[in-house]
């Protein structure tokens, strides 16, 4: 007889989303047997727009604190494993099947998920421990990025047999993690004052001083959030705490860089780079790194980070990008412009792109080809509206005797 395959429940915490519920419910059908929405005080649809696609609805009084949420949540259901998604995420199709395989396992206790985080300028990858069996002791805790990670810990601790294991490739993608789509939901502040009250309660957490402090420096406030990473970075280096080990380093990288103190943002981004993570992980640091040695003329390290950048992220175009820039520092044109058109396959609306493109092909002698180049760049850029960086293009090309006019005017609101 065959074995029979575990079940899973999902769970989402909800408010207001009903732009967005349907993405999320969608895509983890396949895999769910259990459907469950947690609304905490909607006033859309997000109510109706659940029980439509086939969920079960049950209602939370919000209380600042998403564990609480969760942990509800988790009550409620039956699955032999638990999924839990935001709104602004959804399950990758190509990650079911090794989903499948992995829970199957009898000694898995929690399958940690990359997630593709869309249009993060620093950091595409991360790593969430939202897939997890279904189990007594296993609790959401923090009110800010709820975790079960510690409670995971604790029983692992106490039977041996129990293990976490990880996926290699990205399994969920997420589009809310910007700053600007936080703020534009008005959660900065509330993910700001629940934290503030938990590091309140345990400022020993290098997990909350990661968090609370890469928060701080996105809202500007650079000299508490670097206390906060500097702080976190210590305890995690006692603690032997991996994962926490690369993001504080990682964040305190991208904080040093930003004050212009690039000799300390390089050996943060190398001390992070030398934990024991997944590559998809150690993307973003990559390619920042590699963008400090390009700054200082340093191609061939600049083309390792990047290299290896695209060996994890084969289709993660800013590292192509770079890499073609890279190469073209080094005097490797050809290999300049194979990379830059492998990153216009893969994102093929930055005008940066094809401009890059187009001084690669120039320089190499082919001319009509670089014309293509350039002139879809000067597209772009009146598209987007950036008209000054269009013009500015159009005019550097007239002054080397080629007369470009875009395709199209630019849009109404275009600003010059």
């Amino acid at each position: 007889m065959a074995p029979v395959s575990p079940t899973v429940s999902f769970c989402l915490i909800a408010k207001n989303e009903a732009a967005q519920l349907r993405r999320c419910i969608e895509s983890v059908r396949p895999l769910c047997d259990d459907l469950l929405v947690v609304d905490t005080g909607s006033t859309d649809g997000t109510v109706k727009g659940a029980l439509d696609l086939g969920a079960r609805v049950v209602f939370f009084d919000w209380c600042d604190d998403f564990a609480a949420a969760r942990n509800y949540g988790l009550a409620q259901l039956t699955g032999d494993w638990v999924l839990m998604l935001d709104a602004d995420e959804w399950l990758l199709a190509e990650a079911i099947a090794p989903i499948r395989e992995a829970i199957a396992q009898e000694s898995a206790l929690v399958v940690n998920l990359v997630r593709h985080e869309i249009g993060a300028a620093q950091a595409p990858y991360s790593l969430v421990s939202r897939l997890f069996r279904r189990h007594p002791a296993l609790r959401f805790d923090r009110p800010y990025h709820a975790l079960i990670d510690d409670s995971a810990a604790a029983l692992m601790a106490a039977d041996p047999h129990w293990r976490v294991l990880s996926l290699d490739g990205p399994a969920i993608a997420h589009d809310g993690y910007r700053l600007a789509a936080i703020a534009g939901k008005n959660k900065a502040q509330r993910a700001r004052a629940a934290m503030e009250k938990y590091y309140a309660a345990h400022p020993d957490d290098p997990y909350v001083c990661n968090k609370l402090g890469a928060l701080l420096l996105d809202l500007g406030e650079g000299d508490r959030g670097l206390e906060l990473l500097k702080t976190g970075a210590r305890i995690a280096e006692r603690d032997q705490l991996t994962e926490l080990r690369f993001e504080l380093h990682y964040h305190l990288a991208i904080a040093y860089s930003a004050l212009g103190n690039l000799d300390l943002a390089r050996s943060h981004y190398r001390v992070a780079l030398r934990q024991p993570v997944l590559p998809l992980l150690a993307v973003g640091a990559r390619v920042n790194l590699g963008n400090l040695y390009q700054a200082a003329g340093d191609y061939k390290n600049a083309a390792e980070q990047y290299a290896a950048a695209v060996k994890a992220a084969p289709h993660f175009a800013p590292a192509r990008h770079n890499l073609g820039l890279a190469k073209k520092g080094l005097g490797d044109l050809n290999g300049a412009i194979a990379e830059y058109r492998k990153a216009i396959a893969l994102d093929g609306d930055r005008p940066e792109y094809h401009q890059n493109l187009g001084v690669a092909l120039l320089k190499g002698g082919h001319t009509p080809a670089a014309l293509d180049a350039f002139r879809r760049a000067i597209d772009l850029h009146h598209r987007l509206g950036h008209l000054a960086e269009g013009h500015h293009l159009q005019a550097t090309l007239a002054s080397m005797g080629f007369i470009l006019v875009p395709s199209a005017p630019p849009p109404a609101d275009a600003t010059p």
